[in-house]
């Protein structure tokens, strides 16, 4: 329809995820196959490790999933691992599992990102709770930061005038104010702004204060 908005595409349209795969590195067998036997009874995918050093080498950032870590391995633990993938800027939900858990562990496997700590012996039922809601979280964060580099690259469309009008907008100012600052008047704001929400394909305003002040280089402009 001519003239018509055209909104931000989620991950499902402008990027292909592929299925969600569960990880699991574990130097115990056992674990390895039961988690595999629960992961599968859903149809998920499944990858399995016996040390830190071989998923590190394998594993792909952009393929969606989590990952179920033991805490104690040798070589490298779970706890090195998780800080390994951290430095490298790699955010896969972890779920922690160890039969050897003390505050100390729980709080700094959380404090580096991990979404849950699960304590040995487990069960099926309360793990595969955790892989699917770990599972959902990640497709969610993947969708969002597709949804955000759609609207980053849309900036590309817009004006210098339409640039201004937004880092105001962001800095929190009125129709009025930035009408003020730019020496414009107030319905040439209001049409700069409908040109802002129409070219960054955002649903509302709010939207477009959230991707706005996740940019950076849009200064505080408002005074």
């Amino acid at each position: 329809m001519r003239g018509s908005k055209s909104p931000l595409r989620g991950v499902d349209d402008a990027t292909t995820l592929g299925p969600s795969t569960v990880f699991v590195v574990d130097d115990d067998p056992a674990v390895r196959a039961l988690v595999r036997s629960v992961a599968t009874s859903v149809h998920l995918a499944v990858e399995c490790y016996a040390r830190g050093t071989d998923f590190l080498l394998a594993y792909d950032p952009a393929r969606p999933g989590c990952l179920v870590l033991d805490v104690r391995m040798p070589v490298m633990s779970g706890l090195e691992l998780q800080a390994a993938l951290v430095a490298r800027g790699i955010q896969i939900p972890i779920i922690v599992v160890t039969g050897y858990a003390n505050v100390s562990m729980v709080v700094q496997a959380l404090r580096a990102g991990a979404m849950d700590f699960i304590e040995k012996p487990f069960g099926g039922q309360a793990l595969l709770e955790r892989v699917q809601e770990a599972i959902t979280f990640d497709r969610g964060q993947r969708r969002a930061t597709a949804r955000f580099a759609d609207f980053a690259g849309r900036l590309q469309k817009l004006t210098q005038r339409e640039r201004e009008v937004l880092a105001l907008i962001v800095d929190g100012c009125a129709n009025r104010q930035i009408a003020e600052q730019l020496a414009l008047s107030r319905k040439t704001v209001e049409t700069h702004r409908a040109n802002l929400m129409s070219k960054t394909g955002v649903e509302s305003l709010a939207e477009l204060i959230r991707f706005g002040l996740k940019l950076s280089g849009v200064p505080p402009l408002c005074r």
